[in-house]
C-alpha cells in the first residue's frame, strides 16, 4: 500500500485541476537509474494499465505497474514546501540507501 499525505493529495488535486488534458490519476513507478540504482517517476495520466495496481484515497487514483508494487510497498509520499524548493519526497522502508536529492534509492 502506498501512502500519500494530505499535502501530496492537495498538491496532486491542484495539478489534475489544472493539466490541460483530461486526467484519470497519478502514476508512480520506479525506474532503473538514478545516482542510488533506482528512480521515482511521476505524472498525471489519463487512465491506469491493465496490470496497474489502482490505490484511490478522497478521490485521487494512483496508479502503480505490478513491477513497481514491490518496491514501493509501505511507501509514504509527501509534498514538502521549505526555502530550498518545493516537491513531493518519499519514505520507503523498502530503500536501504538514497541520494541526496531524495529522487533516487537503492
Amino acid at each position: 500500500m502506498i501512502n500519500l499525505t494530505d499535502s501530496a493529495l492537495n498538491a496532486v488535486r491542484t495539478a489534475i485541476s489544472s493539466a490541460p488534458a483530461p486526467v484519470g490519476g497519478l502514476r508512480i513507478q520506479v525506474e532503473a537509474g538514478g545516482c542510488a540504482g533506482y528512480k521515482y517517476q511521476m505524472g498525471l495520466v489519463p487512465d491506469a494499465e491493465a496490470d496497474d495496481t489502482v490505490i484511490e484515497r478522497d478521490g485521487v487514483k494512483v496508479f502503480v505497474d505490478n513491477k513497481s508494487h514491490e518496491y514501493l510497498a509501505g511507501t509514504t509520499i509527501d509534498f514538502v514546501v521549505a526555502l530550498e524548493g518545493s516537491g513531493f519526497t518519499f519514505e520507503n522502508p523498502n530503500a536501504t540507501n538514497s541520494c541526496s536529492c531524495g529522487k533516487s534509492f537503492g
